[in-house]
């Protein structure tokens, strides 16, 4: 596996060919492998810290934004996706080490909530995040939300 760069980026210094690959990695993961049919462009990644990994060969092979803290002063991680070629190589736990790094830099803690498919409820708790609410679906996948508020 070739070394991952990470960058953050502010949607608004994203080049054209930059959103145009994050958007087509969701989409290939989110909306086509899964076959769920969602709203991918939900409004929110204008405000949103855009967080990619990119090998050596500047190839996009993971990503996830970060939403500013609401109202709880809560910041929102969500849109985790590891390209299917790469998956395998522990690159989910890299990109969300990588969006807590960011999150200790941008906001001095790693305090943050996901909305978890279900299924990946084990793999966020290994990072520290509790479950805060029942299983719930949205979209037609089952979904919990999982909070970090310990600076793990």
């Amino acid at each position: 596996m070739n070394t991952i760069t990470w960058t953050a980026t502010a949607f608004d210094r994203l080049s054209v060919h930059e959103l145009y690959e994050l958007l087509k990695l969701r989409t290939d993961v989110f909306v086509v492998e899964q076959q769920c049919p969602y709203p991918e462009l939900d409004g929110t990644d204008l405000a949103a810290l855009h967080l990619a990994g990119r090998t050596s060969d500047g190839k996009l092979i993971a990503y996830a934004r970060i939403l500013p803290p609401d109202e709880h002063g809560m910041p929102h991680i969500g849109r985790v996706v590891v390209d299917p070629a790469h998956r395998g190589h522990q690159l989910g736990r890299a990109v969300m080490e990588a969006c807590l790094r960011e999150l200790e830099r941008a906001h001095g803690s790693r305090r943050s909530a996901v909305s978890a498919q279900e299924h990946l409820q084990r793999f966020y708790a290994s990072l520290g995040y509790v479950a805060v609410s029942a299983p719930y679906v949205w979209d037609g996948i089952p979904h919990i939300d999982m909070e970090l508020s310990a600076p793990a």
